[in-house]
């Protein structure tokens, strides 16, 4: 089942009977957590800046002083700048007078044995739940890329902005378990080129898909058909059907490590963001549904429970997440679809928030009525939002992780 593109038709969305259900989470947990699209700071301009500072490293043979001393020479601490871009989110919703008027016209069957069913439609309003789910389609996209957005900034109107996401703003406390990596590869129809040591069936996932279609950063895919040290391709499956990936170039991808985590793997990953001056405050870690397995089974292994995880079922701004103990604190434990599936994020949660460009007279995130043109109700929800994310030395990523 696929959307549409352009008006909402009689035609083109016909009404059913029964209950409603959704097929598509649509759940945004690190979006939800840090404020959501009605929480967060306020911007005027597209692209909006915060500050970082530190203190010197603690001495003692070069800070002493003698009695009656003059004192010493000054100093200062130099603050630091850092930005980010508010990303722009559109949607245009239009739905047909027709569509709108006919909420008790169903679709019938068109062949036999022409059998009708009991029942009414649950959708009396259908431009407003066609709104209502544009909006939860642009919140998935803002909490994707919070957390996987590359960041663009263009010196023209020709290329769009694109906020920085945490994972590419992680730059200092970033552990990387990958047993190789490849970057520059390129690809046409269905062949990656690039010089590599891969075999059929291996695992990979992509840092950078570039234009490449077909293929999600983050998600895992396996090698097949490779011919030559200098070309493969990848598939769903072990040796499954070849992806279409068109023409792109800059593609980036590793193949994760085959080694199980180990709560030492976290320990220490955690440990080097400690050593670093992060996590001072509501630390959590960001995880998908492989690694929150992995996380579970290695501290239930290492303490010899049925279950690593304590104080499960907690709720942070609504958020529900599980707890674990390490040598640094506790952790909350979060799970989220959006984060690469070989990787998990640590986050200082306090340092995080939305920013909305405020535009005047309509506010932060709004709908509003289009030209009228035809026989139809025309709206677009609108909102540009970017994140700000503190000090990246507060968060760190742990990628590469066995799948």
């Amino acid at each position: 089942m696929s959307g549409i593109t352009g008006i909402g038709t009689t035609f083109n969305l016909p009404n059913y009977h029964g209950e409603l259900f959704a097929l598509t989470p649509d759940e945004t947990p690190f979006l939800s957590a840090i404020g959501g699209l009605t929480g967060g700071g306020q911007t005027s301009s597209v692209e909006f800046e915060w500050q970082t500072y530190d203190l010197r490293d603690p001495n003692q043979q070069t800070r002493v002083r003698v009695e009656g001393a003059t004192a010493p020479g000054a100093e200062g601490r130099v603050r630091s700048n850092v930005r980010n871009v508010a990303q722009i989110h559109q949607e245009k919703v239009s739905v047909s007078y027709t569509k709108q008027a006919t909420s008790g016209q169903v679709a019938t069957p068109s062949a036999a044995p022409y059998r009708g069913v009991d029942g009414s439609n649950p959708i009396s309003n259908e431009l407003d739940w066609q709104v209502q789910q544009a909006i939860k389609s642009i919140a998935l996209d803002v909490n994707w890329s919070f957390i996987n957005g590359k960041y663009s900034n263009p010196t023209t109107n020709a290329t769009p902005r694109q906020t920085r996401g945490l994972l590419e703003a992680i730059v200092t406390n970033k552990t990387d378990k990958s047993g190789v990596s490849y970057t520059g590869a390129t690809s046409a129809t269905d062949t990656i080129t690039v010089t590599h040591a891969l075999s059929n069936g291996d695992k990979v996932v992509f840092d950078n898909t570039d234009v490449a279609t077909g293929i999600v950063a983050g998600r895992v895919y396996y090698v097949v058909n490779v011919s030559t040290t200098v070309s493969f391709k990848v598939a769903l499956t072990t040796g499954g059907t070849p992806i279409t990936l068109g023409t792109a170039s800059n593609i980036a991808l590793h193949r994760p490590s085959t080694t199980a985590l180990a709560v030492d793997d976290v320990n220490t990953f955690v440990q080097g963001i400690y050593d670093n001056g992060g996590l001072n405050g509501m630390p959590m870690l960001l995880v998908n549904s492989t690694q929150k397995l992995a996380i579970t089974k290695a501290y239930a292994s290492a303490y010899g429970q049925a279950h690593g995880l304590i104080n499960a079922g907690e709720r942070v701004a609504g958020v529900a997440v599980d707890r674990i103990v390490t040598d640094f604190g506790d952790f909350g434990l979060m799970l989220e679809r959006n984060m690469p599936q070989d990787a998990i994020a640590a986050v200082t949660m306090g340092q995080l928030r939305p920013v909305f460009l405020n535009t005047p007279g309509k506010g932060v995130f709004f709908e509003e009525a289009l030209a009228k043109t035809g026989a139809s109700d025309d709206v677009q929800i609108y909102g540009e939002i970017g994140l700000e994310y503190g000090s990246e030395r507060s968060h760190g990523l742990l990628k590469g992780l066995k799948v």
